[in-house]
């Protein structure tokens, strides 16, 4: 399941939470990008707000091999270093391992490299403030799959388009409020927990056809 998709259909979920969390009010272009192309394997590729979704729907889809980086605001039981605010964890496991705290990390920076999944993420974040469909990486986390997997990639991904061959798909957010949690006088907390409230426009684009969706919502 991706963060999109939970926004989308309402439904609560700590990542979706953690996306917007960080945008006041105003209008936000070029987020969430998404490529995806089927031929005799399925190949998607995202930004780099995809990257626990990505390692989350491979983790669902079986166990395989991670090494990479872990980021995380909480402490895991790893080895690791702090780097500012941000713990930086040297990763090398299974799924299951993944599993046991992939609901505290912050970003999973891993990659794959197995005969039906391989899955390639860039090592650093990039810089705060880039913005817009021009400067937006949307091959920030890259994943290549065996036919066999497309309909649970599509499931999570593209669970509103028909089937294609190719697509690509950019949202923009519209934040109009931020509903502060009630009753709570701790700032840390209620800076964790306020949500947001306001519009997401889907801007797809399927087999060469555009066509433009938005929802309301709040997270």
């Amino acid at each position: 399941m991706s963060f999109i998709k939970d926004i989308w259909l309402k439904r609560e979920s700590k990542e979706a939470h953690r996306q917007v969390i960080r945008f006041g009010k105003g209008k936000y272009e070029g987020r969430a990008a998404i490529s995806f192309n089927v031929k005799t394997g399925v190949k998607i590729s995202g930004s780099f707000e995809y990257v626990n979704d990505f390692v989350n729907l491979i983790v669902e889809l079986g166990n395989f091999d991670f090494t990479g980086t872990i980021l995380s605001r909480e402490k895991l039981e790893l080895a690791g270093k702090p780097k500012g605010e941000i713990l930086k964890y040297d990763f090398k496991g299974n799924s299951q391992d993944i599993r046991k705290f992939s609901d505290k990390a912050y970003f999973m920076l891993l990659n794959v490299d197995s005969p039906d999944i391989k899955l390639k993420i860039r090592g650093k974040l990039p810089k705060p403030g880039k913005s817009g469909e021009s400067k937006i990486d949307d091959k920030f986390c890259i994943l290549e799959a065996d036919i066999k997997y497309l309909n649970k990639i599509k499931d999570s991904f593209l669970w509103d388009i028909p089937n294609c061959k190719k697509a690509k798909i950019m949202h923009t957010y519209e934040i109009t409020d931020i509903i502060m949690p009630k009753r709570e006088k701790d700032f840390a907390k209620i800076r964790a927990l306020a949500k947001r409230k306001g519009k997401i426009i889907r801007k797809i684009e399927v087999d060469g056809r555009q066509e433009v969706k938005e929802t309301e919502f709040e997270a």
